[in-house]
């Protein structure tokens, strides 16, 4: 059988929100094959298949604009609880 993951984490490396990074990877038979980091700000393939999508993905605004507004959304809004 085949093997997909998608994680999205959100990092800390202060308890200052400025601190704070949001990794989305994409994994595919335990090989990440693209990854969006919000200190980048785009997606970044790390496999043939992975930069076709991270060339396709980057070019779409409004779906880029979506994953940037995560760091917001989902880490800083949740960062109480991981404290």
């Amino acid at each position: 059988g085949y093997f997909y993951q998608r994680v999205a984490e959100c990092r800390f490396s202060s308890k200052d929100l400025q601190g704070i990074e949001f990794i989305d990877s994409y994994v595919f038979n335990q090989a990440e094959y693209i990854r969006f980091n919000s200190t980048v700000g785009k997606y970044v393939g790390y496999t043939e298949h992975g930069v076709k999508n991270a060339e396709a993905w980057n070019s779409d605004a409004a779906f880029l604009a979506q994953e940037r507004g995560e760091l917001e959304r989902y880490c800083k809004h949740n960062a109480d609880l991981h404290y």
